[in-house]
């Protein structure tokens, strides 16, 4: 119930593709995810596979990170891919940057920072 609540909330009120981005981000499965697409593409069920979680709960984080732009998914044959697009986050760090503390959005650093924290939550 709850995540079928988010969802919508996700969906009908995240208009603006920086609250999308940051929403999307919000969350620890979908940051794991994000850093594990940082090495290649990969099928969704390989996504899925470290996560105690079911296919489908993990389908609905790839959506998630497809709406806000941050992954697309691709299907080849009968296997659907998940690919990183860095891009997304350009808006995000032009945000940032507006605040003089932060440097641009650097994709080393950023894989650091998930690999930091997804060590901080084991």
């Amino acid at each position: 119930m709850v995540d079928d609540y988010l969802a919508y909330r996700f969906n009908a009120a995240m208009a603006d593709p920086l609250d999308t981005v940051f929403a999307a981000l919000a969350d620890p499965t979908r940051r794991a995810i994000l850093n594990m697409l940082l090495e290649d593409d990969m099928a969704v069920t390989d996504v899925a596979e470290p996560f105690e979680m079911s296919l489908a709960a993990i389908s609905k984080h790839l959506g998630i990170l497809t709406k806000s732009g941050l992954i697309s998914q691709e299907k080849r044959g009968r296997v659907k891919w998940c690919k990183l697009e860095p891009d997304a986050l350009r808006a995000a760090s032009v945000w940032m940057q507006g605040f003089g503390q932060f440097e641009p959005v650097n994709l080393d650093a950023f894989e650091r920072f998930l690999e930091h924290e997804l060590d901080s939550d084991a």
